[in-house]
């Protein structure tokens, strides 16, 4: 989860250069990580570009592979439309901009003045001089009240514009999308364009064998990179590595527009892919039917390291209940990962009342989050913030000791097309810590924990019927963790298996030589 800053290993011979991308600071993403981290021991020169969270670029090692992460201007991420005065929809209001605000500190600081001159008019014996500030005092005042009022027209219309709910708006969206097609997406959500404008040229110097593009942010930027290489005869090939399916996921952004572009900007580049990898078996298929794709995407899972690095087995592992202030006796339910309302995470809140006893540790990116401060919240009204802890990301891998000490792993995961379709990262996670689920009713996840016997299903959103899960797994866990003696089964969730499945893509797609068939000494071992 957290970076690796390790130095880079001994120089060797290159099987190819793969550039890696992704729209995130890499810090969280233990996927990109691992995937960049597996493909340099196997003798790929890789370089992973990445988004700076600050105005900084930033470069870092990891294992062998270089990270750098980019500075990503963002000033189209406001649409053309939302710099424009709307003379028609909203004459009074202000232009967009810090107009408004000025306007209203601007009144505030006269009215302020006049009344200073008032006071000193009167403490001075001046009654005249007080009387002329009248007037101005009166003007000033009604002034600020239409200031107020022109700023409120301003910040209305800044509202319909996030929100887009008129009819006119609903029209132009239909237009651009009847008129353009997957191409609408230039018009609808431009900001796309940041993300090219900041990695293209850095792409393009690099000059890579194999452009890995993670998820569908990505996939525009990589496909263009790969047109520019071939206009130059150069060959360059595209892997399009999909983490979730986009027409099934909550849209991170609530603009309504925001989601149709995305959609549009993937079935535009989807073509150019000259291989894809996905999480699981069921998206794969559904990538065939919805994109045309000639072949069956591989499936990579994001399972857990089976061994560690010397340096990163020399770290010492954070405890988990220490950090908790417990005691090994005491029951804790742990969550790890990416935390937002559609996770659930609310129930397991809402649920401690019912568990007397019981803790709650939440591992996640942001620990000072809003939704985190709701939850926080919300557990002080429920009298249990002492059974809470929010806890930041440890290290990938230091994922899997560090939730070991817990009682039992929790996925509470509400009923979204996305949340049905693969096993996600803690889902392999908690199986290699070996902790008993507790599991909502989403398809997949459900069906295996029912299946393995590593846990018990829940109805999702349902308080009474977690509770009830959780207190069956505390009354007996050894019949849960039983389930990971079954042989076979933790071999087939690791990181090294899916690193195979990968290297095999990136030695079809270059034609390089198996990894087995390296020299010795151009090998490192994990």
């Amino acid at each position: 989860m957290a970076i690796d800053s390790s130095a880079a290993g001994p120089e060797r011979s290159s099987r190819g250069k793969i550039v890696m991308l992704v729209d995130n600071g890499v810090n969280g993403d233990s996927r990109v990580q691992k995937e960049a981290r597996s493909a340099a021991e196997a003798g790929w020169d890789v370089v992973l570009l990445g988004k700076s969270p600050t105005k900084k670029s930033q470069k870092w090692w990891l294992g062998d592979a270089q990270v750098r992460l980019l500075h990503v201007p963002t000033p189209m991420h406001r649409r053309r439309h939302e710099y424009r005065r709307a003379v028609l929809r909203s004459p009074l209001a202000y232009p967009p901009g810090p107009l408004a605000e000025y306007r209203k500190q601007r009144m505030k600081a006269w009215r302020a003045e006049l009344n200073v001159r008032s006071v000193e008019a009167r403490r001075n014996g001046s009654p005249l001089g007080a009387a002329r500030l009248v007037p101005p005092r009166l003007l000033a005042k009604t002034l600020s009240k239409w200031v107020r009022f022109r700023a409120g027209r301003t910040e209305a219309l800044a509202q319909r514009r996030k929100s887009m709910e008129s009819p006119l708006d609903r029209f132009t969206t239909a237009f651009w999308v009847r008129t353009m097609g997957d191409r609408a997406w230039r018009r609808l959500d431009p900001a796309l364009w940041d993300f090219e404008l900041a990695y293209g040229k850095v792409i393009d110097r690099l000059e890579p064998d194999v452009i890995h593009a993670n998820d569908f942010r990505m996939l525009g930027v990589a496909a263009r990179a790969k047109l520019r290489a071939e206009a130059k005869g150069r060959k360059v090939k595209l892997l399009w590595d999909v983490h979730e399916f986009l027409p099934g996921i909550k849209p991170w952004n609530p603009h309504p527009r925001w989601h149709i572009a995305q959609c549009g900007h993937e079935r535009e580049y989807a073509k150019y892919a000259d291989a894809v990898t996905t999480v699981s078996g069921t998206l794969a298929e559904m990538l065939v039917e919805r994109h045309g794709l000639k072949a069956l995407p591989e499936v990579v899972l994001n399972a857990p390291d089976a061994e560690v690095s010397p340096e990163q087995a020399a770290e010492p592992v954070p405890d988990l209940r220490e950090l908790c202030g417990i005691g090994p006796d005491v029951p804790l339910a742990v969550y790890s990962g990416a935390a937002a309302p559609q996770r659930g995470l609310d129930i397991m809140v809402e649920g401690l009342p019912q568990l007397p006893g019981t803790h709650v540790a939440f591992v996640v990116l942001r620990p000072n989050s809003a939704y985190m401060q709701e939850l926080k919240e919300r557990a002080a009204e429920l009298g249990v913030s002492d059974r809470l802890h929010i806890l930041p990301y440890v290290p990938h891998y230091q994922v899997v000791p560090f939730l070991s000490a817990a009682s039992v792993g929790v996925i509470p995961i509400h009923h979204w097309p996305n949340h049905e379709i693969a096993l996600i990262t803690k889902f392999f996670e908690y199986s290699h810590a070996r902790l008993p689920f507790v599991v909502s009713d989403v398809k997949t996840m459900g069906e295996m924990v029912a299946r393995t016997g590593q846990g018990e299903v829940f109805t999702a959103e349902d308080v009474s019927d977690y509770v009830r899960a959780v207190k069956s797994v505390l009354a007996d866990p050894a019949k849960y963790r039983a389930a990971y003696a079954r042989e076979g089964l933790l071999e087939n969730w690791t990181w090294e298996a899916q690193a195979e499945v990968l290297d095999g893509v990136y030695t079809r797609l270059t034609g390089a030589e198996p990894v087995k068939a390296q020299q010795p000494d151009s090998q490192v071992m994990a």
